[in-house]
């Protein structure tokens, strides 16, 4: 005869009720305290230390709460983490078991992106870590902490897109009005003056003089920086390495005539932050003889001649993307000579043959062996339209006068 079990259930208390606050049954909380400002301007740095010292003060102030950091990030924008070191910091504190809870002022100051503030409090939750917004009056450990969450950092999204919109209105507007903006600290050769307009810094001046005659004079980027780090020659961030990269963007700056171009780059979106170069989707302004000029117009266009010939030496292979010596051979009068406006390559004689008839053109290397991949826009040009052409320009300088033809053969000599 089989015996009846009598069933029974046990109910077994939770430890830890992670959705719940319960101040009173965890002594000695750890505590950290989120800060952060936008800028660095003088007022934000202040308000960044007033930060700091009310957490530190309200913190060691609690009997349950025991200190366990103030993080603070300065000058960052609210919108990505990924540059936020500090905050970064403190979440992988978290991770650790360091800390237990973190205060922060409010949601536009932890984050402005709805996704990565849900994201990153569903994390701490999960690990049993509360996060109070002090503005909001939101503890992330409450049940209806995530509706009111999405509901305000939906709420600061839309007023760091409607700040971002307004940035980029107020620089549009600045653009067609021909406003320059001016970067001192990362710009060699200008100072602010006391009128708060450019004006010249001799001495850094003549180090970008420096560089155009020693470009000018047959020295390659690299020869250039080694001269200018063995005299120990400092940069605009008053450090004395140099790259190629910066002696480059100095020798193709039209700031060193004068002039400003406005609009070289874009920003895509105020989530992502993500610069890209302006190459026609947006509008651009060039303003002319804006302040004083280091470097007169004739040499910088000789300057930007030089660097098309050098690059014209050199082609683009097709799968690695370095570079070599262009192999062909000055075999026709213009070879070598003719180069594309767009990628640097030398241009190529070609036959063409279509219905029988034959066409001598001139085209891009770059474009008759890889197609638009790093040329678009070359146009081909007809040997015999050339020549007559150049027949024209030989024609009109032999006709001109004397002080043309001076003035020809000095710029050509220097």
């Amino acid at each position: 005869m089989e015996q009846t079990v009598q069933r029974r259930v046990r109910i077994i208390p939770a430890k830890r009720d992670t959705d719940t606050p319960q101040p009173g049954k965890k002594k000695h909380q750890r505590v950290a305290a989120y800060c952060r400002v936008s800028t660095d301007s003088e007022e934000q740095i202040t308000s960044y230390e007033a930060q700091k010292a009310y957490y530190t003060q309200k913190i060691e102030e609690n009997p349950d709460w025991e200190l366990a950091g103030i993080f603070a990030d300065k000058g960052l924008s609210g919108t990505s983490m990924k540059k936020r070191e500090n905050f970064n910091k403190m979440i992988a504190a978290c991770k650790r078991g360091k800390i237990d809870t973190i205060l922060t002022k409010s949601l536009s100051r932890f984050a402005r992106n709805t996704v990565d503030c849900l994201e990153t409090v569903r994390m701490l939750k999960a690990h049993g870590i509360g996060v109070i917004f002090e503005k909001e009056n939101i503890n992330t450990l409450t049940e209806s902490s995530e509706f009111l969450i999405t509901l305000f950092s939906g709420f600061a999204q839309a007023e760091s897109e409607s700040l971002s919109k307004n940035i980029i209105w107020g620089k549009e507007e600045s653009k067609k009005a021909g406003k320059v903006p001016f970067q001192y600290k990362k710009l060699l050769g200008y100072r602010k003056g006391l009128d708060g307009k450019p004006e010249i810094e001799p001495q850094e001046a003549e180090t970008v003089r420096r560089i155009y005659r020693r470009y000018l004079d047959g020295c390659s980027l690299s020869q250039i920086q080694q001269e200018l780090e063995a005299d120990r020659v400092p940069t605009a961030q008053a450090v004395q390495r140099w790259s190629y990269q910066v002696i480059r963007n100095i020798l193709t700056n039209e700031r060193y005539i004068g002039d400003a171009m406005l609009g070289k780059t874009f920003i895509t979106d105020c989530i992502s932050k993500r610069v890209k170069k302006n190459n026609g989707e947006r509008g651009q302004s060039y303003v002319e003889n804006n302040h004083p000029a280091i470097i007169p117009r004739e040499l910088f266009y000789r300057v930007q001649e030089e660097m098309t010939r050098r690059a014209s030496k050199r082609k683009v292979m097709q799968k690695t993307g370095k570079t070599e010596l262009g192999k062909y051979s000055a075999k026709y009068a213009l070879s070598e000579l003719l180069v594309c406006g767009e990628c640097g390559t030398p241009y190529k004689r070609v036959t063409w043959a279509r219905n029988g008839k034959k066409r001598i053109v001139w085209r891009c290397i770059s474009r008759l062996e890889f197609g638009t991949k790093y040329c678009h826009n070359s146009p081909t040009l007809d040997e015999e339209k050339l020549h007559q052409a150049i027949q024209e320009a030989i024609n009109e300088f032999a006709q001109a006068g004397t002080e043309v033809k001076s003035a020809n053969k000095k710029s050509i000599g220097k």
